[in-house]
């Protein structure tokens, strides 16, 4: 019996044409191990490969809100023992403000309803003071997809949708002098407007960029959120963890609102990466719009082995039209199966293979669930274009 086997040059091949032809309605799903993946020389300033990263992922970013808070109120140590083993500071967080909403002037842990909204706020902003990191100088990651987002005239926007509080994709995406659409309208105190995001009319060359979880810079304002211009975390919500109610209101309905309208469009395709698919709204959306929608697609990049994007590989082993790339190998067409190059499918495609797959030190390893390999990939297609001077039409691809 013939063993089954993905070779990902065949993928790949066919990745980079749809990427590269602007026809195509593409949207990007970028969660929290996107800043993970970008390090810096603390000392310079610098990228640097060895050094930290410019956002922490949520289990090291726990441990740091946790320290930071430690000896402020001993009932945030008693909230986590209560909790499920490895539970995060946003299950930690939900939990805080389910009890300021409960227990009025009674205490628990020794803190009444007041307490724990200060409690809620302090998080909060300890979170905040982690996430408003600013773009690195250097050309980086961010700068690379914004350059990819600007570098094709397109018949329809890129859509951005992340679960990530930072403003780093909004920077790069200024740098490099491309219009974006937030979801927020005016000048002094921009408003939320949720009618323009419905309507999604302005011009294609305007990219999106949707905060499903909020961001800093949010506040409210007179009963309306808006865009305060500053870098304060006081008020961001966490819907996964809380109960699915509590999200439909503004802004959040009219943001998972615009991902379930993005998914159930004819002919889409959502590429995510750094995203886990542990976020059960997100991830609930994509499942139901997959369902109704079989000429939507998902091509979800996994950091780690297969085994690890266990919810990842949940959705795809019932959707065909969601594909999972990890390290290791890929669920694709709810087969799971390693990787196995073959023959080089064109001249030249050496150095193309060289931006998705790695054999170091005598590995074997898909590298596109890194951010910075993914951005280096794309900004790459259209820089080997120019040089070719040719349009996108590689010998031999599938």
């Amino acid at each position: 019996m013939p063993v089954t086997v993905h070779n990902p040059d065949r993928y790949m091949s066919d990745l980079r044409q749809v990427l590269a032809q602007g026809r195509k309605r593409i949207g990007m799903l970028l969660g929290a191990g996107a800043p993970a993946s970008i390090k810096l020389n603390l000392e310079t300033g610098r990228l640097d490969e060895s050094g930290t990263v410019l956002i922490p992922a949520i289990t090291e970013l726990t441990s740091l809100v946790l320290d930071e808070l430690a000896d402020e109120n001993n009932a945030l140590a008693s909230v986590r023992a209560d909790l499920p083993p490895g539970s995060n500071i946003e299950h930690v967080l939900s939990r805080v403000r389910s009890l300021s909403n409960l227990i009025g002037t009674h205490q628990i842990h020794g803190v009444n309803a007041d307490g724990f909204r200060g409690l809620a706020e302090r998080i909060c902003s300890s979170i905040g003071r982690f996430a408003e990191v600013s773009l690195p100088d250097e050309h980086n990651a961010f700068t690379e997809l914004a350059a990819w987002i600007g570098g094709t005239e397109r018949a329809h926007p890129v859509e951005i949708f992340t679960p990530n509080y930072d403003l780093l994709i909004e920077a790069a995406l200024e740098r490099a002098e491309i219009p974006f659409f937030d979801g927020f309208t005016g000048s002094h105190e921009p408003f939320f407007d949720p009618a323009s995001i419905a309507r999604n009319d302005l011009p294609s060359r305007w990219a999106r960029v949707w905060k499903l979880h909020g961001s800093i810079g949010w506040r409210q304002s007179s009963g309306s959120i808006v865009r305060a211009g500053g870098r304060e975390a006081t008020s961001l919500i966490y819907p996964d963890h809380l109960k699915y109610d509590q999200i439909q209101k503004l802004p959040f309905t009219a943001l998972f609102d615009r991902l379930r309208a993005f998914l159930l469009h004819p002919d889409t395709l959502l590429v995510s990466c750094g995203f886990s698919y542990a976020d059960a709204h997100i991830s609930a959306i994509i499942d139901e719009c997959l369902s109704a929608n079989p000429s939507s697609s998902v091509f979800a990049f996994q950091f780690g082995e297969l085994e690890s994007a266990a919810e990842a590989c949940r959705i795809a082993s019932k959707r065909t039209n969601m594909s999972v790339y990890a390290r290791d190998s890929a669920q694709i067409n709810s087969i799971k199966a390693p990787w196995r190059a073959g023959e080089l499918p064109a001249r030249d495609w050496a150095s193309i293979r060289a931006s998705y797959w790695s054999e170091d030190d005598g590995g074997k390893s898909f590298l596109l669930g890194d951010f910075v390999h993914f951005c280096r990939f794309i900004s790459l297609i259209h820089a080997e274009q120019e040089l070719r001077n040719e349009p996108f039409d590689e010998e031999g691809a599938s």
